[in-house]
């Protein structure tokens, strides 16, 4: 039988060393008592400068409150992905996301543990595309066409769903003012089609587009992109506009808003209200013009409830609230897009199964999950007519269940929907405002599927209420 080997110290360091994170340990007083390489060559420090030294002796920007390893050691609770920013003590500013462990003897602390990633290092490389973007939108003082340009219009929001044109007219109406807009749907609905639109129809088309979604960066890289860096705030920066300075005199459009961190969304309200920002590290407020569009795929008012969506923020850009409807719910607008982006380009009419097929789905991807399955089925089918066979099984396995009733899920959808309807209007004594909000969904919604309801005739025991 063999023998189980002890791990020593030195092959331990040697494993430690060979780990490409910086990792940095402290004993329970907050002495480092393991400090790797690669979190000096982060820290822009020497291993020996760090290792025996108090935590806050080297890093003396530190608190016990901001540093994540003091922290860990008095809340024996382990920190996850926080963005921690310092100066070391060569006064150089430093920015990480770290992932700290305590160092636990049952219940008593011996030590903790970080392992720390350098979003310096990202916010460099985000920063250097932000240049590439500025380079191409401005030469010489000469707008040229680029990204910060618009590619779509509101006539390219095809629909023939009431609920979306009256959704359209908003568009346009709010497009005519600088008022901030807020432009909630499911994913894939067409929210930066209505965005662009919006830009393209209002008074400053002329200036640029600039989009960002909040959802796919953490916060201090995030902030760094919305309002520029000045020249020390991290290892390796230098001065550089933000997306607010770049995107003056034209409109910045924020998406997946309720992803935002809230700190971030507090200086984002201040720049609402006083039309200043301030760089990362920089100390000076610089005045920006720019119209802000955000956008959410959940309602703002549910995201204000879970805590992920500041109040005041929300009472701020709500002003001009625009909905848009999931494809679902609007099965007439299927059946146009199908012959917009797929009867235009076959030479031969569209099989009437095919269509039925297609709006029996539900389309839980939307737009965007139509448009792809329309190029999928045109891949499949090249010269052949198209058949069931060219379909992505989740079409043929959504109507196998309804193939000899067609249109009785849509029946029985639109029967449970009226009956809900009722039912919360009922609870509220006829309160279109708390009946939405028991439904989760916005007020005009409901007031249009009221109405929708009233017209039909009374003998299919529609109740009557007031839609105002």
């Amino acid at each position: 039988m063999m023998q189980p080997h002890t791990l020593s110290k030195e092959m331990l360091m040697a494993i430690l060393d060979g780990i490409d994170e910086a990792i940095h340990a402290v004993d329970k007083d907050g002495i480092t008592i393991y400090y790797n390489k690669v979190a000096a060559g982060y820290d822009g420090m020497k291993v020996e400068e760090v290792l025996g030294k108090h935590l806050l002796h080297v890093f003396p920007s530190l608190t016990d409150e901001t540093s994540t390893l003091l922290k860990v050691l008095k809340t024996k609770k382990p920190i996850y992905h926080e963005n921690q920013r310092y100066e070391n003590k060569k006064g150089q500013l430093l920015e990480t996301v770290n992932t700290t462990i305590p160092i636990l003897n049952g219940n008593t602390v011996m030590g903790a543990v970080e392992i720390a990633k350098n979003y310096g290092h990202i916010n460099t490389l985000s920063n250097k595309l932000m240049d590439l973007q500025a380079k191409i939108h401005k030469s010489d003082g000469i707008k040229k066409v680029s990204s910060f340009h618009v590619s779509y219009s509101l006539n390219d929001f095809i629909t023939n769903d009431p609920e979306c044109i009256n959704m359209l007219q908003d568009a346009i109406l709010f497009a005519s003012s600088l008022l901030p807009v807020v432009i909630w749907g499911e994913t894939g609905t067409g929210k930066e089609i209505i965005a662009q639109g919006i830009h393209y129809q209002s008074p400053r088309n002329g200036g640029p587009f600039i989009a960002q979604n909040c959802g796919a960066i953490p916060g201090t890289l995030l902030e760094s992109i919305l309002f520029g860096t000045e020249k020390g705030s991290y290892t390796g920066s230098v001065d550089r506009k933000g997306l607010f300075e770049l995107a003056t005199g034209g409109t910045l459009f924020l998406d997946e808003m309720n992803s935002m961190p809230l700190e971030l969304q507090s200086k984002l309200l201040r720049v609402l209200e006083d039309g200043f920002i301030r760089r990362v590290g920089g100390t000076s407020a610089i005045k920006v013009n720019v119209r802000v569009i955000t956008a959410m795929n959940e309602p703002p008012d549910i995201c204000v409830e879970k805590g992920c969506f500041r109040a005041d923020l929300y009472y701020r850009l709500n002003t001009c609230p625009i909905y848009i409807p999931p494809l679902r719910e609007r099965q007439h607008d299927v059946r146009l897009l199908l012959e917009k982006k797929l009867q235009s380009r076959i030479a031969y009419p569209l099989p009437k199964t095919i269509t039925e097929i297609f709006q029996s789905y539900p389309w839980p991807g939307n737009v965007r999950e139509l448009i792809n399955t329309i190029e999928y089925v045109l891949l499949k089918s090249k010269e052949e007519i198209i058949s069931s066979k060219h379909l992505p099984t989740k079409l043929n396995n959504s109507i196998k269940s309804v193939r000899q009733h067609t249109g009785s899920l849509r029946m029985e959808l639109q029967k449970t929907e009226e009956l809900m309807i009722k039912s919360a209007m009922n609870q509220t004594e006829g309160n279109v405002l708390k009946a939405a909000k028991i439904l989760d969904i916005p007020r005009q919604t409901l007031q249009y599927k009221l109405a929708k309801m009233q017209e039909k005739p009374k003998s299919d025991g529609s109740a009557e209420y007031s839609a105002l």
